[in-house]
This record gives C-alpha cells, structure tokens and sequence, in this order.
C-alpha cells in the first residue's frame, strides 16, 4: 500500500518517542495498531463483497447467455416454417378456425 522503508519508520519512531514520550508510546503504539488491523479487516471485508457480487453479476449474465443459446423457439419456427412452406416474413398465427390449407391431400371423394 505505501511504500516506507526502514529509514522512514526509524524517523517515525524517533519523532513519535519525542511527541508522546516513553510513557504513552506504548499506548500509541498499540491503539495504532489496532486501528490498522481494523482498517485492513474492512478493506478486505468490502474487497470480498465487491468479488461476490461480480462474480453473481457473471454468473446470471452466463445464465442468460446459455438459457438464450438453448432456446429452440426460432429452430422450431423456421422448421414449421419450411414444412408449412410459408414464407418468413409471416410471423402471426392464424386465427383459430381459419382456413388454413393442410400439408395432407384431401380425401374427398370424386364424382
């Protein structure tokens, strides 16, 4: 995260021990520890969540994408379609009772 060398730290540690003195350094040094681990188990916490919810987000995104590859609808259609030799542009339904003419030869009979 930042990058402090032994020097720095050295530094830090000198100036801290004039600020604070011998006696509340410990003390200091403690409750800035604390408050670190604190701030890492957050980070982490928050980092962990984010992966989660992309990894959900990824996850219904392939759903979707598989279930729409799987889909037969239009396979179905297009074969209904050749069967029935209609046209493609054609895509309602006839009206119930309609006159629609069957792929079978009529079997009236002839006089």
């Amino acid at each position: 995260m930042f990058d402090v060398g032994m020097g720095e730290i050295g530094l830090i540690a000198v100036v801290a021990l004039l600020v604070l003195g011998p006696e509340r350094l410990p003390g200091a040094a403690r409750t800035a520890g604390a408050l670190l681990r604190k701030a890492r188990q957050s980070w982490q916490s928050v980092r962990a969540e984010i992966e989660r919810e992309l990894a959900a987000e990824e996850l219904k995104r392939s759903m979707k994408e598989t279930a729409a590859a799987a889909d037969p609808t239009a396979d179905v259609k297009d074969a209904l379609r050749s069967v029935m030799n209609v046209p493609p542009a054609t895509e309602s339904a006839p009206a119930p009772g309609a006159n629609v003419p069957s792929a079978a030869p009529d079997n009236h009979e002839r006089h």
